[in-house]
């Protein structure tokens, strides 16, 4: 790649490191480990990518969140949903469920298959301070309504934000998230346009892809991520193929409290979201099996 101005610089590529969560399933964890704590308003990233039941059908029984929002794409297979607010259904290859925790919410997330493919992200989006005890709300997102922009050597699935004169079908918060699943054939290149001042990161999870840093190549390689830095486009290319998360939010600028499944901003309202969680009043109708 030729330099040029206004391309944002890679700050760190950082591989994911494996981990298990839930009842026992097994992931990858790209956000939210000691080398890569968090990128801006993106507290945890987390991939399951397994053709072993034994990995995932465990699944993720009924656990509380306050303070953020958990955004789940899936790419194969299916997960179903329940949760305190009444939500619930079944998300399969290609859907979303966006779910706003807010004052605080139960959710179950089970394997809704026994065999076969699982692969699909979670990730942990901040919310403001002002709206960290707004009220929960449950959004499903099916794979008919996300934008599907096809160029040349290279398609685009907008989840969120804008790109291409796309808009993506998720819903409107105040670190207007952009949401990006880029599949590129070898040999493709592209600078994506980032809005200024958003903090922003690629997360690879095929292949292998560089991206032009000040005039230089960085390789970033599969199931590794790329702290970006936060004026300018992302500039990529690849030799041979790559599919790859583009992610960027707008700073919220505020402290975070963050223990387990809760996510504040003072560890004072940390401390009263675990006492009202073990004194079950972080919501009112928790969800059964």
């Amino acid at each position: 790649m030729r330099q040029q101005q206004n391309r944002r610089y890679v700050l760190a590529v950082v591989a994911s490191e494996e981990a298990s969560d839930g009842a026992g399933v097994r992931l990858r964890r790209a956000i939210g480990i000691p080398a890569l704590e968090d990128v801006g308003p993106f507290l945890l990233l987390d991939e399951i990518h397994s053709s072993d039941p034994g990995a995932y059908i465990a699944g993720f029984p009924p656990h509380p969140h306050r303070g953020f929002e958990t955004v789940t794409y899936m790419l194969s297979g299916q997960m179903h949903h329940r949760d305190s607010t009444g939500g619930e259904g079944v998300i399969g290859g290609g859907d979303v469920q966006w779910m706003t925790a807010g004052s605080g919410v139960i959710h179950s997330e089970m394997p809704a298959q026994e065999s076969g493919l699982m692969w699909g992200f979670q990730l942990w989006l901040n919310l403001p301070s002002s709206q960290k005890m707004r009220p929960p709300e449950y959004i499903e997102l099916k794979s008919q309504a996300i934008a599907d922009v096809k160029l040349d050597k290279f398609n685009v699935r907008v989840i969120a934000g804008e790109f291409e004169g796309a808009t993506g079908p998720a819903p409107g918060r105040p670190t207007r998230p952009l949401y990006l699943d880029v599949r590129m054939d070898a040999g493709a290149q592209h600078s994506f346009p980032v809005p200024e001042g958003h903090d922003c990161f690629v997360y690879v999870y095929d292949g292998a892809l560089s991206v032009d840093s000040n005039g230089a190549n960085v390789t970033v390689p599969a199931k590794s991520t790329a702290q970006l830095s936060r004026a300018g486009s992302v500039a990529i290319e690849t030799m041979t193929g790559a599919s790859f998360l583009l992610l960027a939010g707008m700073p919220l600028g505020e402290p975070v409290a963050r223990a387990g499944p809760f996510v504040m901003s003072t560890q004072s309202e940390l401390q009263t979201a675990i006492v009202d969680y073990r004194a079950g009043r972080l919501v009112k109708t928790p969800v059964t099996e």
